[in-house]
């Protein structure tokens, strides 16, 4: 019988389509002492700037993700995990990680080492409106906390729906809404209450947008995010307003709410166009933040169309952002 050396088990992990990761677990943070070549692919990192760091380095700045908090339970219990973070390249190219890690025991039974399997979800097809949202498995298209599209499965809808508009020379439009101080909410009242108020704006904000066409997901934390066609950009933020006043008729008490009033309220940003085809879709995304964004500053409860500065100033955030990546 031929055993195969330790060289033979490498050359099979290296070539292996999907990225491998292995941390040690017996030192403090769990730091990275391999990665195969489609690791390496997948994020763009050397091997030799991941030695030694931990894994959290691919979230970069977005560390509000339901996704953290489920590892570091599987981490503190020692068993396997699955999740599907978004992770980032060091260009800042955002990708949807999806992760499986597994515990490895010594002989005696001593947690020794944690192994990752890592894919990347966003299938690169040539034709991008034909995106397989098919693969997509199902507890990944639902946001388990509020019961809409989950953020990944959403941006696929997008992004499937935006290169379709761009081909065909319709509209397409997204509108972002936030909950106000929803951070001072869940200080005051626990997380579990915060999670109950986000559920309970998300059941409004479904019930308001039912036409065939409307898309609801959950952006992030408090933020939701609605796909529409055929609106314009005037009308898109109208109608938000009309959503806002109807979560502001909740009376979620709130005591230390900015806004108008002691309870819970929304603000938004709205954008409709037919995209040309040199507008991307992250500077779309971003000038609907920077909209929402404006709203806040007025005073938050109110709702911003993007502006033509809106998209300016998106393109040089992201321009920054891959300045300081490269």
């Amino acid at each position: 019988m031929n055993i195969m050396s330790e060289s033979g088990w490498r050359d099979i992990v290296d070539q292996s389509p999907e990225g491998i990761v292995v941390c040690d677990a017996t030192a403090a943070d769990c730091p990275v002492v391999y990665a195969n070549a489609a690791f390496l692919q997948l994020s763009g990192y050397s091997l030799s700037a991941l030695l030694g760091r931990n894994l959290r380095l691919l979230q970069s700045n977005d560390q509000d993700q339901e996704g953290r908090q489920r590892i570091r339970e599987a981490l503190a219990k020692g068993e396997s995990c699955r999740v599907m973070m978004r992770n980032y390249r060091p260009d800042g190219a955002q990708f949807w990680n999806e992760i499986l890690i597994q515990p490895v025991r010594d002989a005696a039974g001593n947690l020794v080492q944690w192994v990752g399997y890592h894919r990347d979800t966003r299938e690169r097809l040539r034709a991008p409106e034909k995106l397989a949202l098919a693969g997509l498995p199902a507890w990944m298209r639902e946001d388990r906390l509020t019961g809409l599209h989950s953020r990944a499965y959403f941006e696929e809808l997008l992004q499937r729906d935006w290169y379709v508009a761009q081909r065909d020379g319709h509209e397409i439009g997204l509108t972002l809404l936030d909950i106000d101080d929803l951070g001072t909410y869940n200080d005051i009242f626990d997380r579990a209450s915060g999670d109950a108020c986000i559920r309970r704006v998300a059941r409004v904000i479904t019930a308001s947008y039912r036409r065939s066409g409307d898309l609801v997901g959950r952006w992030q934390g408090g933020t939701y995010a609605v796909l529409t066609q055929g609106d314009t950009s005037v009308k898109a933020h109208e109608y938000a307003r009309v959503v806002l006043q109807r979560v502001r008729e909740l009376l979620i008490h709130h005591p230390r709410a900015t806004a108008s009033g002691r309870y819970v309220t929304l603000s938004a940003g709205a954008c409709t166009l037919v995209p040309p085809r040199d507008l991307a879709l992250p500077t779309f995304v971003a000038a609907c933040t920077t909209a929402m964004q404006r709203a806040k500053g007025k005073g938050k409860n109110t709702s911003c169309a993007t502006e033509a500065s809106d998209f300016e100033r998106a393109a040089e955030t992201i321009a920054a952002n891959l300045a300081v990546g490269s």
